[in-house]
């Protein structure tokens, strides 16, 4: 396990190994876009971490792990303090990984899981002993973990360039004027590109900006007001029916380990 600071390089291929960690307290870093060789589970004990792809976004809060395959470019920021994790994988030497980008719950297991492994050393044999069971119980916890909905899936049409994706996107017939296309157009692009209607879409970016606001420690009130919402309660009733917990329930369910 190494333990980085902000501007320490650091390549997990170089070091032939199936399984490696680190570990580091980050704030304000930004990796820019860059890919690699291995997989990468990337979580957090403490803060969130906005991850962007080549076509796709999302938020993951502490409750919460994405697997990034190998070769997917990838872009990771934490705007405050984030206890950041990684661990990255050979996928020819650690079978049955999933194939394509995913966010997954984190249970008291799993998350306990996790730690020991991104704080292993180096030279841990994870091909047999203690090290090996462990590995074969996280691969295990992973392929049972509940998917989480939320990733963002980004329009690349050229005329949707301008589109900011930190404020709310405004309702579709102010987005249609902005951007200059009608209405239908801006439907089928929409449909075409990420799999939504645009109204589906910018309720889904709603999703994904209020767990980045609740993972910061915004109050319920504040998030509810930046994200369009006439009222706390209609914006609890719209996380819960987005992800089937409350917001607190959503961020505190399997915070701590057993």
């Amino acid at each position: 396990m190494a333990w980085l600071q902000a501007d320490d390089v650091f390549s997990p291929d170089v070091l032939g190994q199936p399984v490696v960690g680190i570990a580091a307290d980050l704030r304000h870093h930004d990796s820019g876009v860059h890919q690699h060789h291995m997989g990468q589970l990337l979580f957090a004990q403490r803060g969130c971490i906005r991850i962007t792809l080549t076509n796709q976004l999302c938020m993951l809060p502490p409750t919460r792990v994405a697997w990034i395959p190998p070769l997917a470019p990838h872009r990771a920021e934490m705007m405050e303090t984030v206890d950041y994790r990684s661990i990255y994988l050979d996928t020819k030497q650690v079978r049955g990984l999933p194939e394509s980008v995913q966010v997954l719950e984190v249970t008291p297991l799993l998350r306990a899981i996790l730690e020991r492994i991104a704080l292993s050393r180096f030279d841990t044999d994870w091909q047999g002993g203690p090290a090996a069971h462990l590995l074969a119980v996280c691969l295990d916890e992973i392929h049972a973990a509940r998917r989480e909905p939320t990733l963002l899936p980004l329009p690349m049409d050229s005329r949707l360039a301008r589109m900011s994706l930190h404020e709310l996107p405004p309702p579709l017939a102010i987005f249609a004027t902005q951007v200059g296309a009608s209405e239908r157009t801006i439907g089928r692009i929409f449909r075409r590109e990420t799999g939504f209607g645009y109204q589906q879409w910018r309720q889904q970016w709603r999703l994904i900006k209020a767990i980045e606001l609740l993972a910061r420690g915004e109050r319920t009130t504040g998030v509810a007001s930046v994200l369009g919402f006439t009222s706390d309660s209609a914006f609890i009733a719209f996380f819960r029916k987005m992800t089937g917990f409350s917001p607190r329930a959503y961020l505190t369910r399997h915070e701590s380990s057993e």
